[in-house]
């Protein structure tokens, strides 16, 4: 069983058609979505609604993660995240480049206010700036469902619901027959339809994990999990055209409907060139962050799937830009989510709001003790699917236990 790349597509138009949505932040035409309007004189708009402004900034830092609080002066907080890894850097950063363009602001101007962020820091481009600030951009996000009594999804014209859920390998450590049990396992307990494991090596240069490895992998774990399944592959930035249409011939004989990042994903027109030549639907875009950068890659269709990481681009602002670009060209958006920190939560949120939603939300099967205790309550998948949190703004409760542990800077 071969899976049709047009088809496959049209699916997703058609499920996407399906969720009638109006997007608030983000929408309009693909121009407008990587440029935002200025006013008659050239110059970008500045905030001038009334309300209250942004009083201090927080960060928590503990181990790979960190947590954003932004408060007003009314006594309204929200809470965010910044990307995680390294996010002691990440936290500096924001106090110092970051924050400056938001204090004494107000968070209703977001959409201005992200633009004006990244125009003063247009020397240091792009990832630890868009890291940093994705946590400032989800707080206020959460500051503001809260204020308004409504859910982040609902803010951006979406509603609550169950979005299905691909249970995420992140192993390249283990034996495909071990993979595919485990895999098995997790299908008949938490009912998941779908799964992504880890093709090739990470920048592997064309090599594999070991001699081998995805040959044996792709066609033991297809077997394993059934054709009623869908399986997806990552490969990391591991191949080079030649041998990513190579392996692409694998993946279309054994039924794989998402091949991510096949190429190094710097390199736009070799990805192209394996869209082109393959039926199976080319993913990529979690490590883009820059909206021009997201652009060409959508005119050029080096991608038939857009995955921007809402903690890696900036935020659900920009990310929304993504998917609006996407949706301009109809391409489905299935957002990298590839731990069960907040971004989870966060991608949760935009899946049922864009109209362009892939059908899937990505969830880690791996154990993360860095996730565990942060927010109440945990998500879980129940019958292959995972609930957008209820209650306002983002819908869970940063543990009060886990800031206390955390080291705490401010700017206010």
């Amino acid at each position: 069983m071969k899976v049709d790349r047009r088809g496959f597509l049209k699916t997703l138009s058609m499920l996407g058609a399906a969720v009638p949505v109006t997007m608030k932040q983000g929408s309009g035409t693909a121009s407008e979505a990587a440029t935002r309007q200025t006013n008659a004189d050239g110059e970008k708009p500045t905030d001038r609604t009334a309300g209250p402004r942004i009083k201090s900034i927080e960060t928590f830092t503990r181990g790979p993660v960190g947590i954003v609080r932004v408060c007003t002066e009314d006594g309204a907080e929200g809470y965010g995240q910044i990307a995680p890894f390294n996010a002691d850097i990440s936290a500096t950063v924001l106090h110092r480049q970051i924050a400056p363009s938001f204090l004494g602001r107000n968070p209703d101007d977001l959409d201005v206010l992200v633009d004006q962020c990244i125009e003063a820091n247009y020397k240091f481009p792009w990832s630890y700036v868009c890291r940093a600030l994705a946590g400032v951009d989800t707080a206020i996000w959460d500051l503001r469902g809260k204020r308004e009594g409504k859910s982040v999804c609902e803010l951006l014209g979406g509603k609550r619901r169950a979005i299905p859920a691909y249970g995420s390998s992140m192993r390249r450590d283990i034996k495909p027959a071990e993979e595919a049990e485990r895999l098995v396992r997790l299908r008949d307990a938490k009912g998941f339809r779908a799964f992504k494991i880890r093709i090739g090596k990470v920048c592997g240069h064309d090599h594999d994990e070991w001699p081998g490895r995805t040959e044996e992998l792709v066609p033991t774990v297809r077997k394993a999990i059934g054709n009623d399944v869908s399986l997806l592959v990552d490969g990391n930035s591991c191949y080079t055209p030649r041998k990513a249409i190579e392996v692409g011939k694998l993946l279309e004989d054994n039924a794989v409907c998402h091949f991510e990042e096949p190429c190094p994903y710097w390199e736009l027109e070799w990805t192209a060139e394996v869209a082109a030549a393959l039926n199976v639907p080319v993913a990529g875009g979690e490590q883009d962050n820059d909206l021009a950068q997201w652009r060409r890659m959508i005119l050029m269709h080096a991608v038939d799937i857009v995955q921007p990481d809402l903690c890696y681009v900036g935020g659900i602002t920009r990310a929304l830009r993504v998917a609006a670009m996407a949706a301009e060209a109809g391409l489905p958006c299935v957002p990298h989510s590839a731990n069960l920190s907040l971004v989870t939560v966060f991608t949760l949120h935009m899946l049922a709001a864009i109209p362009n939603a892939g059908p899937h939300v990505e969830f880690s099967i791996e154990p993360t003790s860095w996730t565990s205790d942060m927010y109440q309550p945990a998500l879980e998948v129940r019958d292959g699917t995972v609930a957008v949190p209820q209650g306002p703004g983002w819908g869970v409760t940063v543990n009060p236990a886990w800031l206390a542990a955390a080291e705490r800077q401010v700017s206010e």
